[in-house]
C-alpha cells in the first residue's frame, strides 16, 4: 500500500491559514491540491494530518465536506502525526506532501514513487539535492524507515520536520534523488507568504482551464511571461527549516 499524508495545519506564522486561502475566490488552496494528489497513479490512499488545534476545525470541516480521511494530532510533532497514521495503516510506503504546494504536479510524485519501488530504496526523494522548484517536493520512505526515525529523532527540529533525522542521518539508510532535467530549484511554487500566493492564483487563473497542467505548461507560462517570477524571487528555500535550526542555535 502506498500512503500518501498531506500535512496542513492554519497556524502558519508568515501566512496565517494559507493552507485554505482561495486560488479562484472560490476554490481554496488545500482542496485542489488534494484534488491533483489524488490524479497519482500510485498513491493508494490519502489522509490529511492536520493538528487538534482550534484553528484546525477549518481543514476538518473541508476534509469532512469533502469526503476526505483526516487525522488530528499534535500541532508542533508532525513527525508523531505521520507515526500515528501510519500505525493505523501499516503501510508499506508512506509519501509526505506538504499543505503548501497547491500545484504539485501528479506525474512527479509517481515518477519519485516508482523508482523509490523499483530500487527498493529506504528513502526517494527530488529535495535531496534540488532541481525542482520549490513546491514540487515528494518524498517516499518505507514504512520501516519512519519508525525507525520516530524512535531515533530527538530534537525538536526533527519533531517539526519529519525527515530531517533522515537526512542528517542519510549514511545509515539507502536514499536516491530524483532531479529534473535543468536546475529550476530557485523557482517558488509553495505559499508561504503573500507573494508567493499572489504568484500561484496568477499561475492557477491562467491555466484553470487546461485539463491536468503540468510543470512543463507551468515552465511554458514563465517563458511566455517570465515577469510573473519577480513577484515572489526575493524569497529563499526551505525558510521554515532555517528558522527551526536557528532556534536550536545550529545556524
Amino acid at each position: 500500500m502506498n500512503l500518501a499524508i498531506l500535512q496542513a495545519r492554519m497556524t502558519s506564522t508568515r501566512l496565517p491559514g494559507k493552507v485554505l486561502k482561495p486560488l479562484n475566490k472560490v476554490e481554496p488552496m488545500l482542496l485542489h491540491q488534494i484534488r491533483r494528489i489524488l490524479k497519482s497513479k500510485l498513491i493508494d490512499e490519502l489522509i490529511v494530518a492536520t493538528s487538534i488545534g482550534i484553528e484546525d476545525d477549518e481543514i476538518v470541516n473541508l476534509c469532512k465536506q469533502n469526503n476526505i480521511l483526516y487525522y488530528r494530532g499534535s500541532l508542533d510533532d508532525v513527525l508523531d502525526r505521520f507515526y500515528a497514521v501510519s500505525l493505523q495503516y501499516t503501510p508499506k510506503n508512506i509519501i509526505r506532501l506538504t499543505g503548501d504546494c497547491p500545484l504539485i504536479d501528479p506525474k512527479i510524485i509517481d515518477k519519485v514513487i516508482s523508482l523509490h519501488i523499483c530500487n527498493e530504496n529506504d528513502y526517494t526523494s527530488n529535495v535531496i539535492i534540488p532541481t525542482y522548484p520549490d513546491g514540487m517536493d515528494v518524498e517516499v520512505l518505507t514504512y520501516e524507515t519512519l519508525i525507525k526515525i520516530k524512535k531515533s529523532a530527538s530534537r525538536p527540529s526533527h519533531k517539526e520536520h519529519v525527515t530531517l533525522y533522515l537526512n542528517e542521518n542519510r549514511e545509515k539508510f539507502k536514499t536516491e534523488n530524483v532531479t529534473y532535467n535543468k536546475d529550476l530549484s530557485k523557482i517558488r511554487l509553495t505559499v508561504d507568504e503573500y507573494e508567493d500566493l499572489e504568484l500561484i492564483q496568477k499561475v492557477y487563473n491562467k491555466l484553470q482551464n487546461k485539463e491536468d497542467y503540468t510543470l512543463e505548461d507551468i515552465i511554458i507560462l514563465f517563458k511566455n511571461e517570465p515577469e510573473l517570477l519577480n513577484i515572489n524571487k526575493q524569497f529563499n528555500r526551505n525558510e521554515g527549516l532555517v528558522k527551526s535550526l536557528e532556534n536550536e542555535g545550529r545556524c
